[in-house]
């Protein structure tokens, strides 16, 4: 456990709460009028290992104690995506990307089949409690995103407060919002790895020269977009509850509430915005996988269909010289051209000119030519 203390001008790490009068007393939560708030960063480890304890030194430095089923929801390490709301604090669970090594090697090994722009889409949860004046941040030993925002806000300078974009958060929210943005772009990096994948798999579909037979790996590949899409779903739905809850709860009165307010409803907008961009790309993905599966069968039944137009050319041309074998064939004593040098030279002209006539048949009727003509335009 890792506890922050951040200010308008600094950030301290593992300062004792009670040094900037954070420290709940019982009656009141803890100090507002505090000129900076507390970063509580914990890992799954620290919490499942002694839940009771875990729980204990939270209550002694915010004085506000955890809810048992919410102490489940934050060690439960497949929770989906959610939040919820106590008269004392505010519970997010969040999924995020494991990148690189954060995901666990079961799950590696179960995801094998898949292409590797698909292996990473594994995620784990991260939960986010707003405690008044205080978040804390409950997520696995190694966290790209978080330890980012670590080292961020550990090497902030002063001079650099003239930079928005630089500037420590103002608030509890305003550090959860930064943080779950960040997470949210990891998916929007995701977005060119996976189009050029479904740009292989259009191709190894319509390739005329080799068959398709990789339909295991291919079916894990849209089951893996479907999980996406709804794991985008309910990471929306929780960022919409908290931003009504913001909208419910802030007091609109006071210039400075209002535009503390408004802050944390643009960035709120602003983490739903990239939400919907990463679930808008999914279900396009998606559909165009479809499409081309599709296309893939219809080029199938095509081949399978000029196939079948030549043997049935084919067979159309044997079947007169089929009639005429069969009827010079019959066991007559007395037949044309039976007993004449000359018979078999005039049947199997009239073989020929039965073949040649069939064909100018068909060539009128565009059904030899009609291939190549398509062909041309």
């Amino acid at each position: 456990m890792d506890i922050f203390f951040i200010s308008e001008i600094q950030v301290t790490l593992n300062a004792k709460a009670d040094d900037h009068g954070l420290i709940g007393d019982g009656e009141n939560d803890h100090a507002d009028e505090s000129p900076g708030f507390m970063w509580i960063d914990c890992t799954h480890d620290e919490v499942a290992g002694d839940t009771d304890s875990w729980r204990d030194q939270i209550e002694k430095i915010t004085g506000i104690r955890v809810y048992d089923l919410h102490l489940k929801d934050v060690c439960n390490l497949s929770h989906p995506s959610y939040f919820d709301a106590t008269q004392d604090y505010e519970l997010v669970v969040f999924q995020k990307l494991a990148l690189n090594g954060e995901a666990n090697n079961a799950t590696e090994t179960i995801k094998k089949k898949i292409p590797a722009a698909l292996h990473r889409l594994q995620t784990q949860p991260v939960s986010f409690l707003l405690l008044g004046n205080t978040l804390i941040t409950i997520r696995s030993i190694q966290s790209r995103t978080i330890e980012g925002m670590r080292t961020r806000l550990l090497s902030y300078k002063s001079k650099d407060s003239n930079n928005l974009s630089s500037r420590l958060p103002a608030s509890p929210e305003d550090l959860m919002l930064r943080l779950l943005n960040l997470m949210v772009d990891q998916y929007l990096d995701l977005r060119q790895p996976l189009t050029n994948q479904l740009d292989r798999w259009q191709h190894a579909l319509l390739d005329p020269r080799k068959p398709f037979n990789n339909w295991v790996a291919l079916l894990d590949s849209r089951v893996e977009l479907r999980k996406l899409e709804h794991l985008c779903e309910e990471q929306y739905d929780a960022i919409q509850e908290l931003r009504d809850h913001f909208v419910d709860t802030y007091d609109t009165e006071g210039g400075e509430l209002s535009r503390a307010k408004d802050l944390l409803l643009v960035r709120t907008n602003d983490v739903m915005e990239h939400i919907n961009r990463v679930l808008n790309h999914t279900r396009r993905l998606e559909a165009s996988l479809e499409s081309s599966v599709q296309i893939h069968f219809a080029a199938v039944a095509h081949k399978t269909s000029e196939t079948m137009r030549l043997l049935t050319v084919i067979t159309a041309l044997f079947m007169p010289l089929t009639l005429i074998t069969g009827i010079f064939g019959m066991n007559f004593t007395k037949m044309p051209w039976i007993n004449e040098e000359t018979g078999f030279k005039w049947t199997i002209g009239l073989m020929g000119l039965s073949v040649l006539l069939f064909l100018i048949a068909l060539g009128l009727q565009r059904y030899i030519g009609d291939r190549g003509q398509r062909a041309d335009h």
